[in-house]
């Protein structure tokens, strides 16, 4: 699987709103038309016994189990949502490239913690966090690349090299979100399954 966010990271020097904000309504496929819209044989068809069901909703700190297609092989891994750090509009401001884009949105971001389980070590990225996004009161946030490898207690995905069973680290994603969103929720998905979803209540 390639990786959706390196070209962009590496041309980008400074923090770039990689999704058009006004392009991020609506939630997950209930939205899509054409050819990618479920159909309804599609949306009634229930996993058969020997495909486990994915995707659901998660609480606080509890772990959900995934698997995906790394180099050299499929390799399970635990993954959670810790917490959601959401900024202030003037931080979101400063953040991004282009201030007129923060007008109204705040910066949320997520902390993932993910666990080799099981299956071969990797010796290159991982693609582990392609998966992640984050929704506010169910609309999927704008991407920024870029901006959470800064971020205190962060990892750099593109940094981790070597990863074997047992290991963990951390990941962040930042993405912009409406301010004074009551709900921001941590999505994380397999590739083509169902997001596990985490809910964190905003004040």
């Amino acid at each position: 699987m390639p990786h959706r966010k390196t070209a962009l990271r590496l041309a980008a020097p400074v923090a770039v709103l990689a999704l058009a904000l006004t392009a991020c309504g609506g939630g997950d496929d209930e939205s899509d038309t054409g050819a990618d819209a479920k159909s309804p044989a599609t949306a009634e068809a229930s996993p058969s016994p020997s495909e486990a069901a994915s995707g659901g909703d998660l609480a606080e700190g509890e772990s959900a189990t995934g698997k995906v297609a790394e180099d050299p092989g499929e390799v399970t891994f635990d993954v959670v949502a810790q917490k959601v750090d959401v900024g202030t509009e003037a931080e979101a401001a400063k953040t991004v490239a282009d201030a007129a884009d923060a007008k109204g949105k705040v910066l949320a971001t997520a902390y993932l913690k993910y666990t080799h389980k099981s299956g071969p070590a990797l010796t290159e990225n991982s693609d582990v966090h392609d998966g992640a996004t984050v929704f506010a009161d169910g609309q999927r946030g704008g991407v920024l690349i870029g901006a959470s490898e800064d971020a205190a207690g962060c990892e750099d995905p593109y940094d981790v090299e070597s990863w074997k069973q047992g290991e963990s680290h951390v990941f962040c994603e930042t993405y912009v979100i409406p301010s004074g969103a009551s709900s921001v929720e941590v999505h994380w998905s397999e590739e083509d399954g169902d997001p596990y979803i985490w809910k964190f209540a905003q004040k």
